[in-house]
């Protein structure tokens, strides 16, 4: 079994300075991505920070997960990304987004599917240096153009197909069942096969929730929460497993979790309001527990067959106020990969 890239979209992101050296250190760790996001209310400019950890880094890619163009151009957001990639030559890489948190802050509405199919198609373009008509004096070229990997983040059929037409690669977020991750990557494939292009030839990733710790009654309370949130934002993802969601309407329930079951300030509370959520289900959408069992999950999931170019496990709770997580940036890659590989072997 062939291991995928590692990647963390969590790092100390209090100044560029301090995400450069986390970067540098994940980089002596085995990290092979180091992401940050792009929240203009509540981070410092992603690309400020980027251009610090690219000259303190030689191997390690780096790149915003996620852009959106509700909040940037993409013309700004090629720009940007340019820049890094002559910063850090074959290192960088742009993760686009119909947007989260950031665009929620602002008042904006998420991106819809096809202005984020639109704003891939003109970010790849500007990136391989063509030339757009763009209803301008003359047609649109980005002089500084550099070839980078436009990946997309979708959960939901339609963002998953759409990216398969037009991403180098996807962010699959759908939790750990083989159900819901075998529907989310032949979505992509359905994708590219419409345009056209070679499946194969579409990177994938997953993105697991990850709860590292010894403590199982906490591991079990927060596991709920996160299968919860997945569920309030993405209902079709009971159907492939054949899950039934038994409780309360998940609105009335969000009435007593703010701003949302992946998000609260207190994910054990959180897991307490959805309780009646099964031992299944509570497992099919986070890797949880000890090393070991993180390990196994892990290997559980690459045991499915699909082509998985990188995992992305995502420490919940989210560490805050910095959003630096040390313990975690060092024990999976010295304690939970050891023993994946043991089990790949």
């Amino acid at each position: 079994m062939t291991l995928p890239a590692l990647g963390l979209n969590r790092f100390d992101y209090s100044s560029p300075q301090n995400f450069a050296a986390d970067a540098k250190r994940a980089e002596a760790l085995g990290w092979d991505y180091a992401f940050i996001p792009s929240s203009p209310l509540l981070l410092q400019d992603p690309y400020v920070n980027l251009a610090f950890a690219a000259v303190e880094t030689s191997r390690i890619k780096l790149g915003p997960l996620i852009e959106t163009p509700m909040m940037r151009n993409p013309a700004v957001m090629a720009s940007s990304i340019a820049t890094i990639e002559r910063l850090a030559p074959g290192r960088a890489i742009l993760g686009y987004g119909v947007g989260d948190t950031a665009v929620r802050l602002m008042g904006k509405r998420p991106t819809r599917v096809a202005e984020l199919e639109e704003a891939t198609t003109l970010t790849r373009r500007l990136l391989a240096g063509e030339s757009i008509e763009v209803n301008a004096a003359r047609p649109a070229v980005l002089r500084h153009a550099e070839k980078v990997p436009v990946w997309i983040a979708a959960g939901g059929p339609r963002t998953l197909q759409m990216a398969g037409r037009v991403a180098d690669g996807v962010f699959i977020r759908v939790g750990r069942h083989e159900a819901n991750l075998r529907t989310a990557i032949d979505a992509v494939h359905r994708g590219a096969r419409e345009a056209g292009r070679d499946p194969a030839e579409i990177g994938i990733a997953v993105i697991l929730h990850t709860i590292l710790t010894e403590d199982m009654e906490r591991a079990a309370l927060i596991s709920r929460s996160m299968a919860a949130g997945f569920y309030e934002y993405s209902p079709a993802l009971f159907d492939p497993p054949g899950f039934a969601w038994d409780g309360p309407d998940i609105h009335e329930l969000k009435k007593q979790v703010w701003p949302d079951f992946h998000h609260a300030a207190d994910l054990e509370a959180a897991g307490k309001v959805v309780s009646f959520l099964s031992d299944e289900i509570a497992d099919s959408f986070s890797l949880f527990g000890t090393p070991d069992m993180i390990a196994k999950q892990l290997h559980r999931v690459l045991g499915y067959g699909h082509k998985i170019d990188m995992v992305i496990p995502h420490p919940m709770p989210t560490p805050m106020p910095n959003w630096s997580h040390p313990q975690y940036i060092e024990r999976i890659p010295q304690e939970v990969m050891p023993k994946l590989k043991a089990l790949a072997a």
